[in-house]
């Protein structure tokens, strides 16, 4: 696992950019170059940075396709608190991406799990996910994957804790009772199956799910641990995540990835 620790958000969401643009741009396949997005505070910075780098002509993503983490259930997609909203608000209308390549897990299908089921066949009839963004939930969840998801768990529908429903609902008038109560997500083995991941993780609130992802035990109950096991798993934070490292695996990191630009 490499951990890149930037300075400030800013330049956290700069490098990740940078990362996933060069991926793109290095994608000599004629396959289009899969990218697996997540929603929530975290990626905006480094979607606004593609969105630049879009508009510069430095990255195209006109042979991308991409397939979102989770979705509420319930919300329609023109609802401004569902992710298909957040997503073409945030970055999906700002870029060249054909619409058709844009996948999003469908929140008001009939049958929820046969929709979990699609989903993860169409990712599987690309060739799998080349890069999967994300993020992290303060208690080191990834996606909807609560803590004791199973680290193997595919897409499905899951129930939301109370400490997840409480976060969100400053989305939702600061009223949890307004909070949908499932949502769809893909699974912690969803994500882990791509061949890269990259997770973001910024901010003092995240310290502890950084340190148990980086210095604990793969355990069900930090889901993002999972990533120990990826063999080309990256985490980009800010100095602020490192408050609960140890001074010699900050060091570590530091040193042995000074020259990640």
């Amino acid at each position: 696992m490499k951990l890149i620790i930037k300075n400030d958000y800013n330049e956290m969401s700069a490098w990740t950019a940078n990362h996933i643009a060069t991926a793109i741009n290095n994608h000599k396949e004629a396959r289009p170059f899969v990218l697996g997005l997540p929603t929530g505070s975290s990626p905006i910075g480094t979607y606004k940075k593609l969105i630049e780098m879009n508009k510069a002509g430095l990255v195209s993503f006109k042979n991308v396709v991409t397939f979102n983490m989770d979705e509420y259930v319930g919300l329609p997609r023109e609802h401004d608190q569902s992710y298909w909203y957040f997503m073409h608000d945030n970055f999906f209308n700002h870029i060249d991406i054909p619409a058709e390549n844009i996948n999003i897990l469908n929140g008001m299908a009939e049958d929820l799990e046969a929709e979990c089921q699609r989903y993860e066949e169409k990712i599987a009839s690309y060739g799998g996910i080349d890069l999967f963004l994300g993020g992290s939930g303060v208690d080191g969840h990834i996606a909807f994957n609560e803590p004791y998801t199973s680290l193997s768990s595919r897409t499905g529908v899951r129930a939301l804790t109370e400490d997840t429903l409480i976060v969100n609902s400053r989305f939702f008038d600061n009223d949890p009772n307004k909070v949908p109560k499932t949502a769809l997500s893909v699974g912690v083995g969803t994500v882990c199956d791509s061949k890269q991941v990259l997770l973001v993780i910024n901010g003092h609130a995240k310290a502890r799910a950084l340190r148990n992802c980086v210095e604990g035990g793969v355990s069900h109950a930090c889901t993002i641990s999972a990533l120990q096991m990826h063999p080309d798993g990256i985490i980009a934070c800010d100095e602020a995540a490192c408050g609960e490292l140890m001074v010699d695996t900050y060091k570590y990191f530091k040193e042995i990835y000074k020259d990640e630009i």
